[in-house]
């Protein structure tokens, strides 16, 4: 490119953009249970090594071993889609920017992405609760 003066000006492609925040900003489950003393970095790092079904598996058994007895009657067959969705509109909400950007990051049109938010009460999670009662965005 010719500049003004006649000198060639270069175009800078390793110059990082500017990321701007959006409103998801403050959303980040990891930072949200560190905060609560629900994990830690050495937890963090352990839960990293383990596949997502090992830990599914995991879970479900310690469950039962905390009840002593074989858990019967609840449908977990069923329950599953609807609680892989929630973990899966949580990483949504905090790797991405906007609603927007977390609905194309889902595959999903924004409308149906904004129902299922409503739907599953998502955005709860996300506030702390205040010591009047009030909850606030992180």
């Amino acid at each position: 490119m010719v500049g003004t003066g006649g000198e060639k000006e270069e175009w800078m492609a390793w110059k990082k953009k500017k990321r701007i925040p959006g409103k998801n900003k403050y959303y980040s489950v990891s930072r949200k249970f560190l905060r609560e003393n629900k994990t830690n970095k050495e937890f963090e790092i352990i839960l990293n090594s383990l596949t997502l079904e090992d830990i599914i598996a995991l879970k479900l058994e310690l469950s039962m071993k905390s009840s002593g007895v074989p858990i019967y009657g609840i449908p977990l067959w069923k329950a599953v889609r609807d609680i892989c969705k929630d973990g899966m509109m949580k990483l949504a909400l905090s790797a991405t920017r906007s609603k927007r950007e977390a609905a194309n990051f889902l595959g999903l049109q924004l409308v149906e992405f904004k129902n299922e938010l409503s739907r599953m009460n998502i955005e709860t999670f996300f506030e702390e609760e205040k010591e009047d009662g009030r909850r606030e965005r992180e």
